[in-house]
């Protein structure tokens, strides 16, 4: 192979491996490296093999790529081992970066000249190499022309610890991200409020947050910070109570695909999932007023008495209560029954909860003639009557899935920029 390229036209390269189509031999290992010598033809990169192959590779990564413009990196398995880029890697036009299980990959002087990105992925960043807020603004403020930003951490970093660093280390930088259309993000609540007052962006579209579980969620930031944003538009709300985790799905309106909000947490228990939205809608916002629909699914195929721990009603007002503008609520069957209780007023003023709702829609035969008949009948003395409807869909009709590698709730097709 070395004769081919010493010999052949100066055209570009692109150097790939996928281990799930072919595993890497001796000999593909061979011919990468000896690819991997010619930086200045080098156009495109593309790993994801296991641990050992992959390490000499990004060894023999070393020196100016002038060339490149995709880079991604991804080992096959979850390695104890943490990569780290050659400290004389550079790629002056690079344009996408995926990078998995990377040590402090914002501090490498790559990020630092490769200012033409429109996509960085950043997943699985070990927390013992605890990238502060701080130095991630400041990369992100030299990358005018990103549009889809991706950083996540493999474990939680403890709320305290970030605060406690922020108290040390002040943030003096503010990124503004003029082109950026897509951000998702993967850690612990203090981290993205860390990051979301000190940062701008205009034209975002989707928003994807991926929470590790913990005992409360205090964003008062995060829905300050979609204010700031006008593509961000809330019409319908979808919470699915999952056995696995709990999600909620926002879209421009009810019946379309599109998702430009999300928030999911890996736990299992109803009560606390409840609890863990309520927190973080208890903010009053002109995003969450917005909302129309209102779908409250509920995944019940595997569930089990020790998930299914009754929701307190006040945690159920209080979720209902941030959305103040609904007019219709769709219930799945499996929460009739807590949804009916949640709803009497039971000596509240009956217009405080959803006081413009005009359907209540159940699947056929989820109910009986008890179910929500005091609601309906306070409704009705308020001069605010309640169309209760029996429908034959499912109100769950949405294709979920459960991603265990990662902890989250997917729906439908993920359509993610960078593959």
């Amino acid at each position: 192979m070395e004769d081919i390229l010493a010999h052949s036209p100066p055209l570009p390269l692109s150097i790939g491996h996928d281990e799930q189509n072919h595993g890497l031999t001796a000999k593909h290992e061979e011919g990468i490296l000896i690819a991997l010598q010619y930086r200045d033809r080098v156009r495109r990169i593309h790993l994801r093999i296991p641990v050992p192959g992959l390490q000499r590779l990004i060894t023999a990564m070393d020196g100016a790529f002038p060339v490149l413009e995709y880079l991604y990196i991804m080992p096959r398995t979850r390695p104890n081992t943490r990569f780290t880029l050659p400290p004389t890697f550079q790629a002056p036009h690079l344009r996408y970066l995926v990078l998995q299980r990377f040590t402090s990959p914002i501090r490498s002087p790559l990020l630092t000249t490769a200012i033409g990105l429109v996509a960085l992925s950043l997943r699985w960043i070990d927390p013992s190499t605890y990238l502060h807020p701080g130095h991630l603004l400041q990369t992100l403020s030299l990358l005018s022309q990103l549009k889809s930003l991706e950083m996540g951490f493999c474990s939680p970093v403890p709320n305290n610890n970030i605060e406690r660093q922020l108290l040390h280390t002040p943030m003096i930088t503010h990124a503004t991200l003029p082109s950026l259309r897509w951000f998702s993000f993967w850690g612990v609540s203090a981290y993205l409020e860390a990051l979301l007052p000190n940062m701008t962006a205009p034209l975002l579209r989707t928003f994807r947050l991926h929470f590790f579980n913990q005992l409360s969620f205090p964003l008062p930031r995060l829905l300050q910070f979609m204010t700031t944003t006008e593509s961000l538009i809330f019409r319908s709300a979808k919470f699915l109570f999952h056995d696995e985790a709990v999600a909620v799905f926002v879209q421009p309106h009810e019946g379309i695909n599109l998702i430009n909000f999300s928030i999911d947490i890996p736990c299992k228990h109803l009560d606390w999932q409840v609890s863990s939205m309520a927190q973080i809608f208890n903010v009053p916002s002109p995003l969450s007023s917005t909302v129309a629909d209102v779908d409250l699914d509920y995944r019940e195929h595997s569930l089990s008495p020790a998930w299914h721990n009754q929701a307190d009603r006040m945690q159920w007002r209080q979720l209902l209560r941030s959305f103040s503008n609904v007019k219709t609520l769709r219930v799945h069957s499996g929460l009739i029954g807590e949804l009916s209780r949640s709803l009497r007023s039971d000596g509240d003023p009956p217009l405080e909860l959803l006081p413009h709702l005009e359907e209540l829609i159940c699947p056929v035969g989820s109910r009986d003639g008890e179910t929500f008949a005091q609601f309906i009948h306070e409704r009705e003395l308020s001069g605010k009557p309640v169309n209760l409807t029996e429908k034959i869909f499912p109100v769950g009709r949405n294709s979920y899935e459960f991603d265990s590698s990662a902890g989250v709730i997917h729906v439908g097709p993920d359509p993610h920029p960078v593959s």
